[in-house]
């Protein structure tokens, strides 16, 4: 889980070059430097030195060490058993020598208010920061490597004339990074919590988060053991609640003395010691590109994660293993350094996403408070979304299972197959078929294709099934195949399909999305050009403001007043027509840039009168809206509201107002949110990752206190269990996984063992319930392994 993330002085501080903006010598022809400079002493250079060495012992390796040998800071470091995997078979001899230094142990301990609980199976391995530098030390004397400590580091690009390698190892605060800053090109996104490394003289006897309520806001411990007598212990609060404790007027005694006192019951009241120890705020590096000529950046100089999932030293010494052998595989150092990065960087953005996932869980964490203790302590754990809901099962059934009894799971139920109520629609399981623009439509009438399309998906166990975005008026089309609720003939078609869904698919609600496209209107169907104009029969667009959506494409109407009327007209006589049609619930689509998110965002929305400007006078048209359809849609039938969280784009809809609009659409009656981002302008810088889109979804539930709707690459019935049960989500909507598996909860309740009232499979259906057998494929295992000839008595 945690790593040895530095002082503010650390890890950024060892051997660092000074800064200069030289370019360095082009790569040597070959692969096999025969001269290498480390720049930094930690444990990634101390490794990157020790491997090179190794594989060619005539190289002459120079590692430049600003501080002394015995300086470090931080405490403890815990390597994972896939990290330890790779240093024994790359360096047997490092491994063995860790081995015996290593303090294992099982389980984590979360304990908020006043309660414990424990969850096992987790397999930690830790030793101390400064034994690991001795380690390694040792085995860089002993194959010859020039450890040159109290020096600092000759310039970079000195370096790169000499020498047919130099890397950076030079930490958060990397001077070589900053003297190549145009070739490397990186970004540091600093963050809202403070934290300070500390040390306590006694062992953890597991790894601990304990969160501590003070009259100044909350304040959490992260610590666990490093050695028979010793524990690391960091200390993390959000900025203005160090502020307002007065740690900012602290030296360092004080802050440790401070710091023991608030957390008397986790140490015993036993004190806590410091090693040049300063408050810091976690800063995120990402550099554009790792390598630069000769000279290529490692660990915390190219990449930092947060100390909460454990991977600064981790990634450093898998940065090592990488290099070193891409160095041995490939022909050219030009080779080599450009697959070092491709091998390494989907694994370090993949951490980075895990890690930011977990400290922004961290600065949150004051949202959690008022969960459940096992929820809470179950939320703790699966943060990151790494460990999920079925691997702490498997670590721990026991724990998971009394988190689940506490969420009220029947016995043998997962949290997917929970019931969740909407007014007065009940849903059989927490998953929604997420509304999906199929554009197959004739005049806006959906015909056998939409039957069969949202037949089958109702057919495959889903809860509630949505229909694609049904547009109010011809002229609220995105394409001329999308669909539509503004004639009879529609309305008729729809009550077709919802007529089957009730009768073929008992137990399963059919919702429909009502919107209009706005400034996103006339473009092609999207396998023709998405957002592309049509090569003719365009028609007039129409938009909060007269901006349109992409560079050169058509400029929309500003609403008039007496449009607005007339479109909140259309929404109201499309919402009739959908009661009529027999649809279950309603959702009223303000989000991905489309007509009513245009007046949501501040990028799209430049009016000055009563409907522009601030965000109560944005939210005004389509709360008129919501008020118009929900006057006219059955009051014992659900509705709910789409929006976009977040514009991804400079001065869009921030998520303080995405709870805001929330809140304001269930004071008007909104029986969920479902929440997405994104899609409002062109110019979108989206941060895609597995469950992205989730932490909004999180965040407006426990602030507006609605049921919310998650969406955004939930693709596996583990992660809509850990949303579930995490209480981050009510409901889980999934697209593409049902356009690949029509019966994709049907297979997920099959997967999971579970036959009950949250998955019925259709009586036709039945005998495919189980998977079907296939030929095996393992072969036998020996049973006899003979070392001689047999010697029969």
């Amino acid at each position: 889980m945690l790593s040895s993330q530095g002082s503010p002085a650390g890890p950024g501080a060892r051997g660092t070059a000074r800064a200069t903006t030289t370019n360095p010598q082009p790569p040597a022809k070959t692969s096999h430097p025969l001269r290498a400079a480390i720049i930094g002493g930690g444990p990634g250079g101390l490794y990157t030195a020790a491997l090179l060495k190794r594989l060619a012992p005539h190289r002459r390796i120079t590692v430049y060490e600003r501080g002394a040998p015995d300086d470090t800071f931080g405490f403890g470091v815990v390597l994972s058993d896939e990290t330890l995997g790779g240093i024994e078979h790359a360096d047997p001899v490092v491994y063995e020598a860790l081995k015996t230094h290593f303090v294992r142990w099982d389980d984590i301990d979360i304990v908020h208010r006043g309660t414990r609980h424990t969850s096992g199976g987790h397999r930690f391995a830790a030793l101390g920061r400064r034994r690991l530098l001795e380690i390694l030390h040792e085995r860089c004397r002993d194959l010859g490597v020039d450890l040159r400590f109290r020096t600092e580091a000759p310039p970079p690009e000195s370096l790169a004339r000499t020498h047919d390698l130099v890397v950076a190892a030079d930490g958060v605060h990397s001077a070589t990074r900053e003297a190549y800053r145009d070739a490397f090109r990186p970004r540091l996104t600093p963050h809202r919590c403070r934290y300070i490394w500390l040390a306590a003289d006694f062992a953890f006897d597991a790894f601990r988060f304990e969160i501590a309520e003070t009259e100044h806001g909350v304040v959490q411990l992260h610590g666990y053991p490093y050695a028979p007598d010793a524990s690391t212990v960091i200390v993390e609060m959000r900025e203005e609640v160090w502020r307002a404790a007065g740690f900012d007027e602290l030296d360092e005694t004080e802050s440790t003395a401070r710091c023991a006192k608030i957390f008397a019951d986790a140490l015993g009241g036993r004190p806590l010691r410091s090693n040049k120890s300063a408050w810091t705020t976690f800063r995120t590096v990402v550099n554009e590109r790792w390598s630069h000529g000769n000279v290529v950046l490692l660990g915390d100089a190219a990449h930092t994660a947060h100390f909460s999932i454990g991977s600064g030293t981790k990634l450093a010494v898998e940065d090592a293993l990488a290099l070193a052998a891409c160095l041995e595989e490939q022909p050219t150092l030009q080779a080599a350094l450009g697959a070092y990065e491709e091998e390494r960087r989907p694994v370090v953005a993949s951490t980075q996403r895990a890690a930011r996932a977990s400290l922004e869980w961290f600065e949150d964490l004051a949202r959690y408070l008022g969960q459940p203790p096992r929820q809470f302590a179950f939320n703790l754990l699966t943060r990151s979304r790494r460990v999920t809901h079925e691997n702490l099962r498997l670590r721990d059934a026991d724990f998971t299972g009394a988190v689940e009894c506490e969420f009220g799971c029947p016995p043998g139920t997962p949290p997917m197959f929970t019931p969740f109520r909407l007014r007065g629609l009940t849903l059989r399981n927490r998953v929604v078929v997420s509304p999906m623009d199929m554009y197959s439509a004739t005049d806006g009438v959906p015909g056998d294709f939409h039957l069969v399309h949202l037949g089958a998906r109702a057919l495959g166990g889903a809860a509630l099934v949505m229909t694609e975005m049904v547009c109010v008026s011809a002229e609220g089309r995105i394409t001329p195949g999308c669909a539509g609720l503004y004639t009879g003939r529609q309305g008729e078609a729809w009550r077709r399909i919802t007529d089957f869904v009730h009768d073929s698919a008992p137990g399963t609600a059919i919702g429909v999305q009502l919107g209009h496209s706005g400034r996103k209107g006339s473009t092609r169907l999207m396998w023709e050009g998405m957002d592309e104009p049509l090569p003719d029969g365009n028609w007039p667009l129409v938009a909060p403001s007269a901006l349109p959506y992409r560079p050169g494409g058509q400029v929309p109407r500003e609403l008039s007043r007496a449009q607005l009327t007339d479109v909140r007209e259309q929404f109201r006589s499309a919402a009739v027509r959908a009661a009529g049609a027999g649809f279950d619930l309603l959702e009223l689509h303000c989000a991905h840039g489309y007509l009513l998110s245009g007046f949501l965002s501040p990028l799209t929305n430049r009016r000055t009168d009563a409907y522009g400007g601030s965000p109560e006078r944005r939210l005004r048209f389509p709360l008129e809206v919501f008020d118009a359809v929900r006057e006219v849609w059955p009051g014992e039938r659900p509705m709910t509201v789409r929006i976009s969280a977040t514009d991804w784009a400079e001065g869009g809809t921030s998520a303080e107002e995405a709870v805001e609009i929330a809140r304001a659409f269930a004071a008007h009656g909104a029986d969920a949110i479902d929440v997405s981002t994104g899609q409002v302008v062109a110019g979108e810088r989206p941060e895609f990752g597995r469950s992205y889109q989730t932490p909004y979804a999180d965040r407006i539930r426990h602030e507006a206190g609605v049921p919310v709707i998650a969406v955004g690459a939930i693709s596996s019935w583990d992660d809509v269990n850990s949303l579930i049960l995490a209480g981050r989500t009510d409901l889980c909507a999934l697209a593409r996984p049902h356009l690949y598996d029509p019966h994709w909860t049907l297979h997920a309740a099959a997967e999971q063992g579970y036959d009950g009232p949250g998955a019925r499979w259709p009586a036709p259906y039945r005998a495919g319930s189980r998977p079907p057998r296939t030929g095996r494929t393992d072969a036998p295992k020996p049973r006899l392994t003979l070392h001689g000839p047999r010697q029969d008595v």
